[in-house]
């Protein structure tokens, strides 16, 4: 028995220095920072923007971790948060910055962009004669240059894929639509085609209320269209699967190193869990579009067709800083019901992992299905 409880102080005198060394590592490392920047803040040859320092240390540290842990500036939280919530002025477009270049992913319906012809897949280079590409363009940066109030006009140069030359557009602002749902509309008797293209707070009650008008007890099939369709909310789409998916029935699954499994299940309120059921995805469905599909594919209980999609399944949680900021840090990953993980790799860096859809295209899988090359 004095042998046994002997042991058992070894080990635990073992495991409380393991957790010292670890925390005297940690510190000396926070340390190592500190004199870094009081270093720089000291004896630099300039004078230094103090702030910009750190922001951009944190940028960089999260984006070691992978492609969708980010740190926000106050100025973003506000910016991005608007197309998921109300309505915004401005061209009517969804990007993303890729090495440095504007791309188009998705002109929004009814929106200004959309009007003038821009497509997805333009890279914007030059904004009212500024050349923008290549001068290490941000997130916040594209809202200042495009961003404005309706009825000014701002002229862009894009460069488009088998057009040689620049072509150039003049684009009024306007207040951009932020509906989710762009078309409703039967295709004939019983067949209903739903056209969404986010998951916002309102996705539902836009659903249901284009649900009832055409339903009227003859629906037997719906066609739900999710094409460019790059996500939103998590409940939302949870409750977009509900609707087709039996009660008990798994929807989605998260689970993280430090965030333990949490399952999300079919409820008896479904309006369409009997019907013959069709989803169209392709490389702009993403996120919550990918859950739907989904939970829908594993349950056998509609068809999937289009492109493979984009690939997004991580979860993050914001956190908020000081001065209004905050990071979304990634703290769990979702997986289907039968427990596949939606996230595609991104082990060789966020450069290349936002180069996966122009290698789909230079590959030709944008335009025949035999040139799909998975991973191995």
């Amino acid at each position: 028995m004095k042998v046994k409880s002997l042991i058992l102080f070894i080990i635990a005198i073992f495991l409380l220095g393991t957790q010292t060394t670890k925390a005297q590592y940690f510190s000396d490392e926070l340390g190592k920072f500190m004199r870094v920047f009081n270093y720089i803040n000291n004896y630099y040859v300039d004078s230094v923007n103090e702030q910009k320092l750190i922001e951009t240390a944190i940028r960089k540290m999260l984006e070691e971790l992978d492609p969708h842990s980010i740190y926000i500036s106050k100025e973003e939280i506000q910016k991005m948060n608007e197309p998921l919530k109300g309505s915004f002025e401005g061209i009517g477009i969804q990007f993303n910055v890729l090495h440095d270049t504007l791309l188009v992913v998705a002109t929004i319906t009814g929106g200004p962009s959309e009007k003038v012809g821009l497509m997805a897949g333009d890279q914007i280079i030059e904004v009212d004669d500024e050349n923008i590409a290549g001068i290490g363009l941000k997130t916040n940066d594209v809202f200042d240059y495009l961003k404005g109030k309706k009825g000014t006009k701002v002229n862009v140069k894009i460069k488009r894929n088998g057009v040689k030359e620049l072509l150039e557009f003049t684009i009024t602002r306007d207040k951009i639509p932020i509906n989710s749902l762009d078309a409703a509309y039967l295709v004939n008797s019983n067949t209903l085609y739903v056209k969404l293209n986010r998951f916002s707070a309102t996705t539902m009650s836009e659903y249901r209320t284009e649900l009832a008008k055409l339903k009227k007890g003859k629906v037997k099939n719906l066609i739900l269209d999710l094409t460019n369709n790059g996500g939103g909310y998590l409940s939302t789409a949870e409750n977009l699967a509900d609707e087709f998916l039996k009660s008990g029935k798994m929807i989605v699954f998260t689970e993280g190193l430090n965030a333990p499994r949490e399952e999300s299940k079919a409820t008896a309120k479904g309006e369409f869990e009997d019907g013959k059921l069709v989803i169209m995805i392709d490389e702009g469905s993403a996120s919550a579009s990918e859950i739907v599909s989904g939970a829908v594919q594993d349950w056998d209980r509609g068809v999937i067709v289009g492109r493979r999609s984009f690939g997004k399944g991580l979860v993050q949680k914001q956190f908020p800083l000081p001065n209004m900021s905050a990071m979304r840090l990634t703290i769990a990953r979702y997986h289907t019901p039968t427990g596949r993980v939606i996230q595609k790799p991104y082990d060789k860096g966020i450069k290349d992992y936002h180069r996966d859809l122009i290698k789909r295209y230079e590959g030709g899988e944008l335009l025949s299905a035999d040139s799909i090359n998975f991973p191995d």
